[in-house]
């Protein structure tokens, strides 16, 4: 049995809002939390195969033509199996793609860019030969600085607008503004790094890999390999973290499976630490040049967003910096400009939230320093700036609660309690700041297999990956109450590509889209189980493993009598798509501590307001806007890969000198969410969480930074050393004054 639907009309029939389980929504545990606090949880890296051998990736020492290696030498180390140095891809691919990035060949566009895969008996055998690879480069030199003169830039015709008339509503203007931030590059870190296990048999490959969208890695690694993709098997049933940095196949998976074939034997192929920085892939530094225009009452009248990102030579992906731009406020005149830096860096790809993560954090510091201008409080700026419809194509919202997060967070938070100045503890300025979030919502084609037992019992099989978000739990919490049975009695296999294709985990679609595909098998069920009993599906209750029905209760055994039911449901997304902005809104509020001393800066507490829709598990959603938050106050304080001015190499490539917040950084963080249902979005009315909570937290700490003490931060993260510049550069003001 098999239920399809694409989204072409607004799901109002609420299905899900009938069922009496009970399970859907609640703070649950997840259910694969027990096997992984006891250390039992199989990753990829930890997969052991009968004559397991071990490849470590060589890097390239600098940019230019590869002229040659020592494979020679390196084969007569002790141990070493085979020095591999063609097919191995330039970098990762990036998300959708079905076809595997271009090949290292013989050039070296970065620093760091895997060039040769040594394979040994065991891993410090591979380790010691890799060390001692010698790469010969023709160096030919590189551009590495996105602002250099001569670096060469495009400019997308289809990434740029310009509607109205900018140039005049800012001559005409009230108030304006004319500001340039900048973000740094940042990485995904994840804390599994990236690892890649291979084996062939029978002319099949079987890999156990750490990544997040299965059934678009199958097709990346069938074109590398060339073979057809059903002859690839990938396994993740456990990813710890992503973040975009495994959205697709790298080095790792293609170095493993061509030397597990050449060998005729598994080989593990694992990145350490210091390998996943330099090649992965990064989120692009950008530079943003905002412009404001406002009437006397705070009405913008015009928005210019331009903003310069980079990437790799012949890479499709940009950072779409001004994603929130096209539609977070009114303004009858706007202008985009999209710029992209050809450099050799590491390749640039979607880090969580690719686009409004950065976009966003420094349009809301803008709007911050507007409202200072005009003399508005912050919440009212944006109150006074929501737009009817999508302000670009005249679409109507799916949905739109930014107003009314903005005012349930203020109250939460206590806003109205800031006082109009800064005030001082000891040392210590204390400031307030908040910022608007907005993110765009996706629903990507999904299929999931429900199976009922003769013992009724269910089973949900798809290859969706669980990157640490939830989606075993979130499944299985759709299947309980859709098919009424207790949560102990649904079971839940994921990332296995012999399983039907799923969405994968990224983009904040996973869940509201493998999701969609369970309700869709289960509606099949209930629709079948409904006939059994010669009622209608609407008619019928499912609760506690019993159907009921005109005051009947009948077990769902009895009905199975000693047969498996099985259903797919296969969910695509269709014309509402087309027909309507949907988007994911909420805001930041962060209070602050700068010492006027030092510099440092201490968060002291912080609370999100939220409307994305039906939430699945209250519990993992709040934990996904924690971890969003997290994010924001890296971006805010302390995160930035630095990259070595000479080639371009990135120097912090380690958990030591890339600062990502820690418990001492992080205080307790409020998170409420607005109840929704978007019709339009799909049949469960979810959207997406995670991202969202990144988008403006960082523009939230920041704001609060200049209303503690008055520094404006527009290069980011404000370190102490930004900071303590600013409250020099203040004092000095105040003395010629």
């Amino acid at each position: 049995m098999k239920r399809h639907q694409k989204i072409d009309t607004p799901q109002r029939d609420h299905r899900l809002d009938g069922m009496v389980q009970g399970v859907l929504g609640a703070p649950l545990d997840r259910i694969d939390g027990s096997v992984k606090v006891q250390g039992l949880a199989p990753y990829a890296g930890e997969a052991r195969l009968p004559g397991l051998a071990h490849g470590v990736l060589v890097r390239a020492p600098q940019i230019g033509r590869i002229t040659g290696m020592d494979t020679d030498r390196l084969q007569r180390f002790p141990g070493v199996l085979l020095v591999l140095t063609e097919g191995l891809p330039r970098n990762s691919a990036q998300g959708t793609a079905d076809t595997a990035p271009p090949s290292s060949g013989d050039r070296a566009d970065y620093v760091g860019q895997p060039v040769a895969l040594v394979v040994a008996e065991t891993l410090e055998q591979a380790q010691h030969a890799a060390l001692q690879a010698e790469v010969a480069i023709a160096a030919t030199g590189g551009v590495t600085d996105p602002e250099a003169a001569d670096t060469p830039v495009e400019t997308p015709e289809k990434k740029q607008l310009d509607l109205g008339d900018l140039d005049r509503a800012l001559a005409e203007a009230a108030f304006r503004l004319d500001e340039t931030y900048r973000t740094p590059t940042l990485s995904s870190a994840p804390l599994e790094p990236h690892a890649a296990v291979a084996h062939w048999q029978d002319g099949r490959l079987e890999l156990h890999g750490s990544y997040q969208m299965l059934k678009y890695n199958v097709a990346q690694l069938a074109d590398a390999l060339d073979v057809a993709p059903d002859r690839i098997r990938l396994l993740a049933p456990f990813v710890g973290g992503g973040f975009g940095s495994k959205l697709g196949i790298g080095a790792e998976a293609v170095g493993a499976a061509l030397a597990a074939r050449k060998l005729d034997r598994p080989v593990s192929v694992r990145l350490h630490r210091r390998q996943v920085f330099e090649m992965t892939s990064r989120r692009s530094e950008t530079r943003q040049r905002i412009r404001l225009a406002a009437d006397r009452d705070g009405k913008l009248t015009g928005i210019g967003h331009d903003s310069l990102v980079s990437n790799l030579p012949g890479e499709a992906f940009s950072e779409p910096v001004a994603q929130g731009t096209r539609f977070n406020y009114a303004a009858p005149n706007r202008r985009i400009l999209h710029q992209i830096a050809r450099v050799g860096r590491i390749s640039a790809g979607s880090v969580r939230a690719p686009g409004e993560a950065v976009g966003v954090t420094a349009f809301e510091t803008a709007m911050d320093e507007l409202a200072l201008q005009i003399g508005l409080d912050p919440v009212e700026l944006r109150l006074r700036n929501m737009p009817d419809c999508d302000p670009v194509s005249g679409k109507p919202f799916s949905s739109h609660m930014l107003a009314e997060a903005l005012r349930e967070g203020a109250g939460r938070f206590g806003w109205q309690h800031r006082p109009p100045r800064s005030r001082r503890e000891g040392e210590w300025w204390i400031g307030m700041g908040m910022a608007s979030a907005v993110r765009v919502n996706m629903l990507m084609e999904s299929e999931a297999r429900v199976t009922l037992s003769p013992a009724g019992e269910a089973l949900v099989e798809t290859d969706m990956t669980d990157i640490g978000t939830g989606s075993y739990t979130i499944l299985a919490q759709i299947a309980a109450e859709m098919l009424g049975l207790p949560m102990a009695r649904v079971s839940t296999r994921l990332g296995d590509t012999d399983l039907p294709p799923a969405a994968g985990s990224g983009g904040s679609f996973g869940a509201s889209s493998s999701g969609s595909a369970v309700y869709l098998a289960c509606l099949e069920l209930r629709s079948r189980i409904a006939r059994s009993l010669g009622c209608a599906e609407t008619d019928l209750t499912l609760k506690d493993g019993d159907a009921i029905h005109a005051n009947h209760r009948t077990p769902l055994a009895e009905i199975l009598a000693g047969e498996s039911w099985s259903a797919v449901g296969h969910v695509e997304p269709g014309q509402t798509a087309k027909d309507v902005r949907a988007g994911t809104y909420g805001v930041n509020f962060a209070e602050v501590a700068v010492n006027d001393v030092t510099g440092e800066t201490r968060l002291r507490r912080m609370e999100g307001v939220f409307a994305c829709g039906r939430i699945l598990n209250e519990k993992t959603a709040r934990s996904q806007c924690h971890g969003g938050m997290i994010w924001g106050i890296g971006m805010a304080l302390t995160e930035a890969l630095l990259h070595d001015p000479r080639d371009g190499h990135a120097v912090n490539r380690d958990l030591a000198e890339y600062h990502l917040p820690v418990n001492r950084d992080t205080p307790a963080i409020g998170v409420h969410f607005l109840d929704e249902r978007d019709d339009w979005v799909g049949p469960l009315q979810s959207k997406g969480i995670g991202e969202l909570a990144i988008c403006g937290a960082g523009a939230a700490v920041v704001n609060a930074i200049h209303n503690a003490c008055g520094v404006r931060i527009r290069d980011y993260p404000a370190t102490p050393d930004k900071v303590l510049l600013g409250l020099l550069a203040l004092e000095d003001d105040a003395a010629v004054s």
